[in-house]
């Protein structure tokens, strides 16, 4: 029975710890979807290149792959948003002139080759073999206080994107993101740098997915291109911003951790069925994640927590503001 009780409360450990990874990338959209409106459906290739970068820096020597540096895991994660951010301002640079399903086209097809690179690069990233004896923080301690250990680091970071968002929308920038999101041509009217604004949410927003991608690289110890799958990673982070509430970051933690947990138990009651029966369950997981999607659009069209109007300066009470 303790056995049994210690198998729960690891398993509680684990799935809270992929909530908080997801909830980084899910953060990192509603930069760029929920404040901005830039529909960007290449999470999974920036969420990869977050983690092969976090990968290579902070493993040992391998014939396998490029890497063995061996660096400490905080210089391999901030590496990792280095890396996701200078390739997003490239990709921006090519593709946020485009609107709407044009752009979300464009980083789609931009992400898959990403994948494709880091899956035939076996000199680079191991290939399909992929890179493993990834280090953790806290991996020495023992259970459950390393998992314990990296849970705190994940919700430390969550924490700390959410205070660093929000003071960022409660400040000018964030008053601007609106509305080039409401009205691009009305905040290019009022003198304001769309493109730079563009691109500053694009570059943030992919900053904070390659960050998630290396906080699941450490939490897995292991990574090859299969972990990438847009299903796994582009889908669940959409849907999990939807579900939450877009342009509310709290909407978007808690549809992490509701779509989460329903994907992860889902998992978990498969393994007790057949091998045949398992393998169609698979199916069923996806068909389960899709109806809940319809039922919370139904009846909350704007998520489970929407997003609150912004306070007018100087109407209905509210303070006053500085200029932007």
């Amino acid at each position: 029975m303790d056995l049994e009780i210690f198998g729960l409360f690891m398993y509680g450990i684990s799935l809270l710890t992929m909530t908080g990874i997801y909830a980084v990338s899910c953060l990192g959209l509603n930069v760029q979807w929920g404040f901005t409106g830039l529909f960007n459906a290449g999470i999974a290739g920036f969420f990869a290149v977050g983690a092969y970068t976090s990968a290579i820096l902070t493993t040992p020597e391998h014939a396998g792959h490029f890497g063995g540096f061996g660096l400490p895991v905080p210089v391999g994660m901030a590496a990792s948003m280095i890396t996701a951010g200078i390739i997003a301002y490239a990709v921006a640079k090519i593709c946020l002139r485009l609107r709407s399903d044009y752009l979300a086209i464009a980083t789609l097809g931009i992400a898959e080759i990403l994948r494709l690179i880091l899956k035939n690069e076996q000199w680079l990233t191991g290939g399909s073999l992929g890179i493993s004896h990834i280090p953790r923080p806290f991996d020495g301690r023992g259970q459950p206080w390393s998992e314990l250990g990296f849970l705190a680091v994940v919700v430390v970071i969550v924490l700390a994107i959410y205070w660093l968002i929000e003071r960022g929308l409660k400040a000018p920038w964030g008053r601007v993101m609106r509305a080039i999101r409401e009205n691009e041509t009305a905040a290019e009217a009022a003198g304001k740098n769309v493109e730079r604004y563009r691109l500053e949410a694009f570059v943030f927003g992919a900053m904070f997915m390659g960050l998630g991608g290396a906080l699941s690289a450490h939490a897995f110890k292991f990574i090859s291109p299969e972990a990438f799958e847009p299903l796994l990673v582009t889908f669940l982070v959409w849907v999990m911003l939807i579900i939450g509430g877009s342009g509310n970051n709290k909407g978007a933690i808690l549809g992490a951790f509701i779509v989460w947990t329903i994907w992860s138990m889902t998992e978990l009651f498969t393994g007790f069925l057949p091998s045949d029966w398992a393998i169609r369950a698979s199916y069923i997981r996806v068909f389960l994640i899709g109806l809940i999607l319809q039922l919370v659009l139904q009846f909350y069209a704007k998520g489970l927590i929407p997003e609150k109007p912004p306070v007018i300066p100087g109407k209905n009470g509210g303070e006053k503001a500085g200029g932007d």
